[in-house]
């Protein structure tokens, strides 16, 4: 069979099966089987394809088709540009979060400093703000030891030397540590989201999603806890659900921050909130 035809074959079997991007999952599916970029695909669709890395390619796609997220059947995401390796025991990285970068980029107005990013996962956010500010210092922590060495994987793959991974849950291995920037993407979701049936979100792990009561616990909490670790004129940074705006920012000024705000992301929801611990 002709890649062209197998993709339009895909793409009707994904659709039927419910998936946000049948044709786009399927390209990126079989261009990961073939180790081949989309041009490639567009250019020799003509081609056909051998028995072994089509035998491939339709285990894939029936995973697919069962729900399974693309980016842990090709173990990588493109988040900020770079290419990273994923693993189910991380969240997937989404666009959503470069807002987080954004923000806290603004926020790195001097030339070094140091940034801590809670429960880094992959170490997207900590990555991309380290390949945009090397002059700065970037630590991110995770609980999970399988996260800490994927993000470390990353780095070294990336050539990113500026960031360093170790394993503490939240604060508790940072004893006496204070940085300029603390940011962080925490469970937010409460245990009755729907979300938590809908798309990829099935499949990734839920003690990186869910937070006790109405999903603001571990937010409550960091927001706390991140004052004793940040420096004069230090910026919390923390991304939440979209109708979580107006509770972090009540939270944040409870808790004795200033000039709070909250940004929106692409889709215009309210995505990101901010505050400053005065010197």
């Amino acid at each position: 069979m002709r890649l062209d035809q197998l993709v339009v074959r895909a793409t009707r079997r994904l659709a039927s099966g419910g998936s946000p991007s049948p044709r786009l999952d399927a390209e990126v599916l079989l261009c990961h089987v073939l180790e081949r970029d989309r041009t490639w695909l567009y250019t020799w669709g003509d081609r056909t394809i051998e028995a072994w890395p089509r035998a491939r390619f339709e285990a894939l796609l029936a995973l697919r088709a069962s729900g399974w997220p693309v980016a842990y059947l090709t173990g990588e995401r493109e988040f900020w540009g770079l290419m990273l390796a994923t693993s189910p025991a991380t969240l997937i990285p989404r666009p959503d979060t470069e807002r987080l970068v954004e923000a806290a980029l603004g926020k790195a107005t001097a030339p070094a400093g140091e940034l801590l990013d809670l429960g880094t996962g992959t170490g997207a956010i900590a990555l991309a703000f380290a390949c945009e500010c090397p002059g700065w210092r970037v630590l991110g922590v995770d609980r999970e030891p399988g996260a800490v060495a994927l993000a470390r994987a990353n780095a070294e793959r990336l050539a990113i030397t500026n960031a360093r991974f170790c394993e503490s849950d939240w604060f508790t291995a940072l004893a006496g540590q204070r940085f300029a920037l603390i940011v962080t993407n925490p469970p937010y979701l409460a245990a009755d989201d729907p979300h938590l049936e809908q798309g990829d979100v099935r499949f990734e792990p839920h003690s990186a999603l869910v937070a006790e009561g109405d999903g603001m616990v571990d937010l409550r909490g960091l927001i706390v806890q991140a004052r004793e670790h940040l420096l004069p004129g230090g910026w919390l940074l923390l991304e939440h659900g979209m109708a979580q705006g107006q509770a972090v920012r009540a939270a944040l000024g409870e808790a004795g921050y200033r000039r709070v705000a909250t940004l929106e992301d692409l889709g215009g929801r309210e995505r990101v909130s901010l505050g400053c611990v005065e010197g």
